[in-house]
């Protein structure tokens, strides 16, 4: 399997990483199971979590890392934010995992720049960090967070993290568009290891996985990380990172075109849109909209597993009071729209705008009676 170096870390990482999760599904002597057949066959990024099932996943995870520790990239995370908090639940961690370093440490899901500003501030989890660096305990500390990923932007600028973890797939590129616009290249020209995890969108992609994989794989990324509970799983998955070969940017453009789950509805925040003369940023909103539920309520009927998936993952992210409270101030809401149709002729991608816009200050806006 393809190795990658894990940013100015100069770690090794293979192309595929098995995150813990959904080890909490399964019972231990399965998950050791598959640990052992990824290791076999090239893999060597393992990344857990203290908070997956109170050290459940860690403790699955344990016996494996003792007895393979030197074949290993090791990642745990931890959400505390203060210095004697997260030093405890690291030396816990550690406990559980039967080792006595990690390779890289996240400050785990960090979500508001108030979060960041605790992490970084004397007392704060960052300090924890620098210490157990010190004692030999932690080889790098690195950062994650989901969906917009301005707290990330940030805390890449303080310079104070090796790695960033973020949400990168070729749905969610469009609802949250700084991740590939601003977050990608200022990782990259800072030497920071770019860990991309839900390469399959918290599996709304599942019936698209090679594709999804493939497009994940060709991001400039140091290592794609995805949970794996089934045999069946971690074989197709790494026969996906064996077989794989980089996307072009045309086929990228393909992808985004034909792909079944960005469909007419989907807005690719292109640069076509038309210039409205009611003076409604159509771009603007419809990325709003991506904040506010991944665009995954369409008006469209759908049989109940269908619904009942996007249903559970529209706010996965909880965005939903930032995109209420950016698109209040916004000068011309999308209820301003006078249905001329012009936009729609400018759409290479044959969105139905005029009624997007409506279904978008549904969801946005204070007046539910327009849908």
């Amino acid at each position: 399997m393809e190795k990658r170096r894990l940013g100015r870390t100069d770690l090794e990482v293979s192309l595929l990483g098995f995150g813990g999760f959904h080890l909490l599904e399964i019972p231990t002597k399965e998950a050791q199971d598959l640990l052992n057949y990824y290791l076999d066959h090239g893999g060597n990024y393992i990344e857990t979590a203290a908070e997956y099932g109170h050290g459940e996943s860690e403790r699955k995870i344990g016996p494996i890392i003792a007895d393979r520790r030197e074949e290993i990239v090791l990642a745990s995370k931890t959400p505390k934010r203060n210095k004697q908090e997260a030093k405890e639940e690291v030396e816990e961690s550690l406990e559980r995992l039967q080792t006595d370093y990690l390779d890289v440490l996240f400050m785990h899901h960090v979500e508001t720049q108030e979060e960041l500003e605790k992490i970084l501030a004397p007392g704060g989890a960052l300090e924890a960090a620098k210490e157990l660096q010190e004692e030999g305990k932690i080889g790098h500390i690195g950062i994650s967070m989901h969906g917009q990923p301005d707290v990330l932007i940030e805390a890449v600028k303080t310079d104070e993290f090796d790695v960033v973890m973020a949400t990168f797939n070729y749905f969610d590129r469009f609802n949250f568009p700084k991740l590939e616009g601003e977050l990608m290249p200022l990782a990259n020209e800072n030497d920071i290891g770019l860990v991309l995890m839900k390469p399959l969108a918290d599996g709304f992609l599942w019936r698209s996985a090679q594709q999804a994989f493939r497009y994940a794989f060709s991001l400039p990324v140091s290592i794609v990380v995805t949970g794996m509970n089934t045999m069946n799983m971690v074989q197709e998955d790494i026969s996906y990172a064996k077989d794989f070969t980089p996307m072009s940017e045309e086929e990228k453009e393909e992808l985004f075109a034909e792909a079944d789950e960005l469909g007419d509805y989907i807005c690719r925040q292109c640069d076509e849109c038309y210039d409205c003369p009611e003076g409604i940023d159509i771009k603007e909103i419809f990325k709003l909209e991506g904040y506010y539920d991944r665009q995954m309520r369409d008006g469209k009927p759908r049989n109940p597993e269908k619904f009942a998936l996007r249903d559970r993952l529209r706010f996965w992210f909880e965005n939903q009071e930032r995109a209420k409270r950016e698109y209040a101030a916004l000068e011309v809401q999308a209820d301003q729209c006078i249905e001329c149709g012009k936009c729609e002729d400018f759409c290479p991608y044959d969105l139905p705008i005029m009624d997007k816009l409506q279904m978008s200050h549904y969801k946005l806006g204070t007046d539910q009676s327009l849908f």
